[in-house]
């Protein structure tokens, strides 16, 4: 696949977004309808649920979804609407289901693969059959070690989706890695801003000096410059061989990576909600979720080979904390953003060569919208 440098895929005429796009709830409801409810969703790692019965729940807009650990090799997903009249049936984040899952409301119970075991007095219905009546399913897939959700009845294959991406992973042989940290951020701007944001490094002199000193932003290299996933290299500084605090490995490479990859991050984004970002020695990867038309939060995840995981205990800290403070940049530029486009006075204004790739998100994400 062709790199291309940054600036010459820059769409021509392209411009920002209108305000609307960015402080208007009913946009936001149309895009959970839209983009959220139709498309294939990170939630996490399947390593996220390992014993019988764990299960965390999701919203996305109005609808809830319990995702558990059904047995010791499937991982399920159901809306978390009782069949008998609608209630909500888990509202905890996390926890664990003994052998059944019970609405609290009046008793039906289901066990772990969602079929009907339990309704109290329903026998006292004609015509009522258990077999009718299972939590809804949601479809989910594992990728690499990564868990998907589409609340699309009919949705498109994931293998094939992901056609574009799948083979220039490899290297890191993603579903053998460990998350070994992880952060959660809750920040006070529209979920677009942070895609927008990852997907350029026009800011990175300003906001992230330290991060300049490692690679130089003008450096990007892009082989996914339009559709659903965009992204490429940067090389980093002669003097460099990684990002983190010192500029050096944290940890001995992933045997995989070679070559030219060695002197490289590449930074990856998957529409709708993922952010995927390849070192030499470790992965760091952000699901992003909106929480409000100005607000949304920001799940990140250091993924490293537990072997050096073990064995560099302390100085894989050097990237953990180094992108934690590099995370909290953004963030806060971020919201600037937010408070300028709230403005009246904000107007969509042209994209620099530098923002080719934010070009290409809002192209795809207004096919999206209008479908």
């Amino acid at each position: 696949m062709t790199f291309h440098k940054t600036a010459d895929t820059l769409i021509k005429g392209s411009k920002t977004l209108p305000r609307k796009f960015y402080t208007q709830l009913d946009i936001l409801n149309q895009e959970f309808k839209k983009i959220f409810h139709n498309n294939w969703v990170c939630i996490g790692r399947d390593s996220d649920l390992t014993t019988k019965g764990q299960y965390i729940t999701i919203q996305l807009g109005s609808e809830s979804i319990i995702v558990l650990k059904s047995n010791k090799d499937k991982i399920k997903a159901f809306f978390n609407v009782c069949r008998h009249r609608g209630t909500r049936i888990c509202n905890n984040n996390k926890g664990k289901f003994s052998k059944t899952i019970q609405c609290p409301y009046h008793g039906w119970t289901y066990d772990l693969n969602g079929k009907l075991v339990g309704s109290p007095h329903m026998e006292e219905t004609n015509d009522f059959n258990k077999s009718d009546y299972p939590l809804f399913p949601i479809k989910i897939k594992q990728w690499k070690g990564f868990l998907f959700i589409n609340l699309n009845e009919n949705p498109s294959n994931l293998n094939e989706t992901f056609k574009p991406i799948n083979n220039l992973l490899h290297s890191w042989e993603l579903k053998n890695l460990s998350v070994i940290d992880k952060k959660r951020y809750t920040i006070n701007c529209n979920w677009k801003l942070i895609i927008q944001n990852y997907c350029e490094c026009y800011h990175c002199p300003l906001i992230h000096p330290q991060l300049a000193e490692i690679h130089n932003y003008l450096g990007g290299e892009n082989n996914l410059y339009a559709g659903p996933f965009l992204g490429g290299y940067m090389n980093f500084n002669s003097d460099k061989e990684s990002i983190t605090t010192s500029g050096k490995y944290c940890c001995p490479p992933i045997k995989g990576v070679k070559g030219r990859d060695l002197h490289r991050v590449y930074y990856y984004s998957l529409f709708p909600n993922m952010l995927l970002s390849l070192h030499p020695e470790y992965v760091m990867y952000h699901t992003v979720w909106p929480n409000g038309a100005d607000k949304c939060i920001v799940n990140c995840s250091w993924l490293f080979l537990e072997e050096n995981a073990n064995n560099h205990k302390n100085s894989i800290y050097e990237a953990i904390d180094f992108w934690d403070k590099t995370n909290k940049q953004d963030w806060e530029i971020c919201e600037y953003s937010q408070l300028g486009i709230n403005s009246k006075k904000y107007s969509p204004s042209p994209y620099s060569g530098q923002e080719s790739l934010l070009a290409a998100f809002d192209e795809y994400y207004i096919n999206q919208m209008d479908k």
